[in-house]
Formats: structure tokens, C-alpha cells, sequence
């Protein structure tokens, strides 16, 4: 039976179709807190608004927006409100323009105000909505589920008791949500709905109600009122103690940002670090983002007074302004390996970040040796060009690095001139240069409104444009690099064809990542197995090869370990490709992705694991690329991934 579902997935494959990074990859959110430190109208008199919060807000998510397409919301915080009057505000947005949307709302409220008013600050907390010293934003990308507005981040978990009062905002994936589901249950709860936010959300809650209980339950007997404990309950609130245990079992990547009614706010990292998370502070303001370069713009301050938060730490902000790192990882976590995102670099993460940018024109210029060979050094019948936007910085890389090459060749050139040399010869030598050209032009959007699947896939097929009169027909080489070839639709139905027309003699297409072989669990919307170019170049292979039983004895594997603890989980699939070269795996990719009827020979090359270490030496998360997952519950992902695809379910494995 084994054997006739890797057939039948075989005999379906066809329909599979493989994309780019020029399709967007959904992926990481963005998250932004702001906490001022001083009273209100201290800003008012400093910076001559009261509304210096929700201006610094602002710009945190307008510098981050990369990291949202799909929707965003914001709360706030006012301290020390009397009884009955609302001290939590919060908004959220999706659709289009849903940042600028959901700032007019917000500022919509301070419409008709005086001019005297707006510069009352205490007026404005008393009377109008946002006006807070506790600010939390969060920009979405929804990986999976439906992108509407009760989908977006702040969640709020309320209570009549302040100090039970919990805002929560992410950028996570946790890969044990049903572990973590079950926990809940066992306490007695009965969770709403089965999603890692609202688990997380609860999971927090209850611990947090449980400190604040526990709190009273201490000074009770010393004779204080319920309102004096309310006071001793701020003072003496263990956020430390209270992430410990709500995140004793979390298996995931994650960056979570949480407000507590009373004023106490926490930013809480991962172990693994593989989440971002920056923040800033000074006597003023205490502020935290996604990148490092939205907090240099929005404080206008130096890299050096930007941190980094520590992996299993948290930045704990106490509603008495103290603001620090504390570590909230329990013991068996200590020894995880720190493995940040490396595609953070590679394409996620705004290029605005001078590490980043760097990194980026780093994994352009290691390619330059095999791009070189792939043209047979070529330089003269060799077009470059890049696709898409996001790859430019890689691309100024492999330019220097063809730059470098290309002076090393003019230099020995001239050297063999010895004595003879003449005006024209070196002339000729000095003239050489790299031939880079704009070759691609993303073109406006084309919605199809039809499902007929020639008309839209010739519609798609022109998402892109090309500039016509460059390359000299049958003798250039184009070579054009991409972020990374995930699943090669882009490539296949788009880019490859619309590069034909120009008539070249080759296409050479140059990845600044690795292959992308495996499912991600910790937040990038990259997921089953089935999507994965490289996947489908080993499937091929195996079948070319005659090791089609390899398939079979790997589900079973698979299946025979799906009732382990995911700490005793092997990822399985790791030993498929060893079956091949990396070279043998980028040809394969190569036949995939090359359309039917083009001229033109197709060759794809991919950066090297080894190179992007070199590249992005703080960024070493690449389970992506080696199957070597960061947390337990990678490889119980990865195996459960295989096993969809096998069976041919169309869902994610965690």
C-alpha cells in the first residue's frame, strides 16, 4: 500500500508547480512597543506634543511595514487611571492600506480637539483614547488561516482585577501547540479556539493570574486592604517567575511582547534566538522593534545604542520605569544552540540595516567562482542582471566580485604584453567590463478574475517585462540572481520565458541562498514538502536512479516514530539527500523549472550552506537548508511533512 501512495504522488506531481521569491514569501510579523518613561507633559513641553507616543508608534511600524502585508493593530496603556474609566485601547486593520487606515482612526480622535486641548496632555489622557505612557503595535503576516481583522495581533485577555489584565502581541510559531492545548485543559480550562495565539494568550493569563493570587494570598494576612494589595501587587509582580513557567514547554521560534493592566510590560525572546528583537532605552522612553534600523530612525540614535535582546531572556519593563534583561529559561533549555534566522538576512529583514546590507553583498560576491565558471569566464558575451528587488544588495556583491576577477584578468593581460605593448592592445584590455542591465521589470499586478487555466496562466506569464534590444541573439549568456528559488512557478511560467525572447544563448539563474529542502515550523510560510523545487529534484532523482524504495522505507520510519516525545524524534528525510551531490540536485531543479519550448540552455546555481555561514556568521539558522531544526519539535514537523506528502494531504505539519 506504502508503494502506491509514493506512486500515486508521483503520478500527480506534474500538477505541482514550483515559485520564487519573486512571489512573495509570506513570513515573520513585526512587533513595536513604546513605554515613556515620563509623565505626559513632559513631551508636550520637551517635543510640543502630547501625542509623542503615537508618533514614535507610527513610525516604528511604517519603518517595519515589510514585516506586515495582511494587517495591524495597536494598544495602549494609560497608569494609574481612577475606577472606571477605561485605561486599555485598542484597534486593528486589515485589508489594503490597513497601516495608514488604522492610523487615521486612531488620529481621527484628536479631530475638532482645541489647539489649547491638544497641548493639555492631562486632558487628553482623562478624555481621549490612545493617550497612554504604554504602547504596543504589530504588523501581521498571516502564514496560515484567514487574514481578517479578529485574526490580528493585540490580543487582550481582560479582567475586572488590573492586574490580571493581559495585552499580548507575537511574531511566533510554536510547534507543540497541541501539547500545549492539552496543558490547558488539564487546568481546567476551556480555550475558545485551538490556535498558538490564543494558547499562548491563556497560557500566559493563567500563570499570571496565578502570581497575582498568589501575591495576595502573602500580604493578606498582614492586615493591608484589597486596595493597598493592589499597590504591593505592582511593586512585587515577578514577571521573571511568571514567563518561566508559563514558557516552560514552548517549542518554537518567538518574539512576544505583553502589556499587564497595572503598567508592567515584557518583551520575551526565544532560546534559540531564532525570532528578532531590538531594543533601545534612555531616561525618556524604553522602545523595542523587529529590526534595528526602525529604532535608529525613529529615536534618531547611533547603532551603538541599539541591544540586542538576549535569546531566553526578556526585557521587563516595571511600571515604575525600571527597565532590564532577565532570563526566564528553565534548565533544559540552557544548552539549546542560539541558531537566528538566517533568512532574516538573506531577504527578510529591511536592507536598511548597515550588518544586513553588508551580509547580503557578501552572499553575492561568494558566488562569484561559480558564476564565473559557469560562463567560462566569459566576460564579454555575459549579460548580469538581478530579480527581484530585494536581491539588489546581493547583486552589488557578485558585481564586486566580478569586478575583482575581471581586474586580476586585465592585470595579467597586460602583464603578457611585456615590452611589445601598443596603444590599441591596451586600449582593448582596459575597455573590458562587466555588461550589467536592467534585463527585468516587474510590470503592474494582473488580476485574471477567471479560472480557465491557459488564459491564466498566459496572464501570469507576464507579470513581468523585459528590456528588448541588449542581448545579441545566440551569443550572450544572461545570468540573473534571485533572493532564493523556493518553488520556481515565477521562474517557470514568467521570468525563464520572458528571458527567452531576448534570444540569449544561455540563462544562467543564481540563487543567494541554499536549496531550500525543508519545511519551516518557526513562522516563514514555507511549510509542505510538495512546494519545494529541490523536493521535487530529489523525488525525480530517486526515480531516475531506481530508488523509489527509499521513499516507501522512509514513511515508515516516519510513521514509526509519530508517537514519540518529540525530543526522541530523528528527522528522517535528511538521508534522502544524501543519496545525491548538491550539483546533482541544482541540475535537476534546472529541467524542472526550464519551460517547455525555450531555446535557450537553463542552468541553475545555488549558494553553498558553507558560504552563507561565512556570510552571515551570526545568523546560523539554516534548518531550512540542512534539516538541522533549532528546537525538538523541527523534526517532528519535518517527518510529519513527508508523511502529508506521501499521503497527499494538502495541510502543514504542525
Amino acid at each position: 500500500m506504502r508503494r502506491n501512495l509514493v506512486y500515486n504522488v508521483l503520478s500527480t506531481q506534474h500538477s505541482i508547480q514550483p515559485n520564487t521569491m519573486s512571489d512573495l514569501i509570506k513570513h515573520e510579523c513585526g512587533i513595536a512597543v513604546v513605554r515613556l518613561l515620563k509623565p505626559l507633559d513632559f513631551y508636550e513641553k520637551k517635543y510640543g506634543t502630547a501625542l509623542y507616543g503615537i508618533n514614535k508608534l507610527r513610525l516604528l511600524m511604517q519603518k517595519q511595514r515589510n514585516r506586515g502585508q495582511d494587517g495591524a493593530g495597536l494598544a495602549t496603556i494609560k497608569l494609574d487611571m481612577p475606577p472606571g474609566k477605561e485605561y486599555m485601547n485598542r484597534v486593528r486593520m486589515d485589508g489594503p492600506n490597513h497601516l495608514d487606515v488604522l492610523f487615521q482612526k486612531v488620529y481621527k480622535e484628536f479631530k475638532g480637539v482645541k489647539p489649547k486641548k491638544l497641548r493639555n496632555a492631562a486632558w487628553l489622557k482623562a478624555n481621549k483614547d490612545f493617550v497612554g505612557e504604554l504602547l504596543l503595535g504589530h504588523l501581521r503576516y498571516g502564514t496560515h488561516g484567514v487574514n481578517a481583522k479578529e485574526n490580528c495581533h493585540p490580543f487582550i485577555r481582560k479582567n475586572n482585577w488590573i492586574s490580571r489584565n493581559l495585552i499580548l502581541a507575537g511574531n511566533f510559531n510554536l510547534t507543540n501547540v497541541d501539547e500545549l492545548f492539552g496543558e490547558l485543559v488539564s487546568l481546567g480550562q476551556s480555550p475558545r479556539e485551538k490556535s498558538d495565539t490564543i494558547t499562548v494568550l491563556e497560557k500566559i493569563g493563567h500563570f499570571l493570574d496565578d502570581e497575582v493570587q498568589r501575591l495576595h494570598t502573602w500580604f493578606k494576612p498582614d492586615g493591608y486592604n484589597n486596595a493597598e494589595i493592589n499597590d504591593l501587587i505592582f511593586d512585587n509582580l515577578d514577571i521573571q517567575r511568571l514567563l518561566r513557567r508559563a514558557s516552560r514547554d514552548f517549542d518554537g521560534g518567538y518574539v512576544m511582547a505583553g502589556l499587564i493592566g497595572h503598567g508592567d510590560a515584557f518583551i520575551m525572546r526565544d532560546p534559540g534566538g531564532i525570532r528578532p528583537a531590538f531594543y533601545y532605552a534612555d531616561d525618556e522612553v524604553a522602545a523595542v522593534a523587529s529590526e534595528r534600523p526602525a529604532l535608529q530612525t525613529a529615536f534618531d540614535i547611533h547603532i551603538s545604542k541599539v541591544q540586542e535582546i538576549t535569546p531566553g531572556h526578556a526585557l521587563i519593563i516595571k511600571k515604575n520605569g525600571e527597565v532590564g534583561e532577565k532570563s526566564f529559561m528553565e534548565t533544559q533549555h540552557e544548552n539549546l544552540s542560539k541558531k537566528p534566522c538566517s533568512f532574516e538576512r538573506i531577504y527578510f529583514s529591511r536592507g536598511t540595516d548597515r550588518d544586513i546590507y553588508l551580509e547580503r553583498k557578501q552572499l553575492g560576491e561568494r558566488l562569484t567562482k561559480q558564476v564565473l565558471e559557469a560562463v567560462d569566464y566569459d566576460f564579454e558575451h555575459t549579460v548580469f542582471s538581478f530579480v527581484p528587488n530585494t536581491a539588489e544588495s546581493a547583486f552589488y556583491g557578485l558585481l564586486e566580485g566580478l569586478e575583482k576577477k575581471l581586474n586580476e584578468l586585465k592585470q595579467q593581460q597586460t602583464l603578457a604584453l611585456d615590452t611589445k605593448i601598443k596603444p590599441k592592445k591596451l586600449q582593448k584590455i582596459l575597455a573590458q567590463r562587466i555588461r550589467m542591465e536592467k534585463l527585468i521589470v516587474k510590470d503592474a499586478k494582473l488580476r485574471t478574475f477567471i479560472t480557465e487555466d491557459a488564459s491564466r496562466d498566459e496572464l501570469v506569464a507576464h507579470a513581468y517585462d523585459v528590456t528588448y534590444g541588449i542581448i545579441e541573439n545566440e551569443v550572450d549568456t544572461i545570468v540573473i540572481l534571485d533572493d532564493s528559488i523556493v518553488r520556481g512557478t515565477t521562474l517557470r511560467s514568467s521570468i525563464l520565458r520572458m528571458l527567452s525572447r531576448l534570444r540569449p544563448k544561455r540563462i544562467v539563474v543564481v540563487s543567494s541562498a541554499p536549496q531550500i529542502r525543508y519545511p519551516d515550523c518557526y513562522g516563514i510560510d514555507m511549510s509542505k514538502m510538495k512546494d519545494f523545487v529541490a523536493f521535487q529534484a530529489l523525488v525525480a532523482l530517486l526515480k531516475e536512479h531506481k530508488k523509489m524504495h527509499l521513499l516507501d522505507e522512509t514513511y515508515e520510519r516516519c510513521k514509526a516514530q509519530e508517537g514519540f516525545p518529540k525530543e526522541k524524534i530523528k528527522n528522517e528525510v535528511q538521508a534522502l539527500y544524501d543519496e545525491f551531490t548538491y550539483e546533482q540536485v541544482s541540475n535537476k531543479i534546472a529541467e524542472i523549472v526550464c519551460p517547455k519550448g525555450i531555446k535557450p540552455e537553463v542552468k541553475v546555481i545555488y549558494q553553498t550552506i558553507d558560504d552563507l555561514h561565512a556570510a552571515c556568521p551570526n545568523n546560523n539558522g539554516d534548518w531550512y537548508f540542512s534539516g538541522n531544526y533549532p528546537t525538538p519539535g523541527g523534526n517532528k514537523v519535518v517527518n510529519k511533512a513527508f508523511i502529508n506528502y506521501i499521503e497527499q494531504k494538502d495541510e502543514r505539519g504542525y
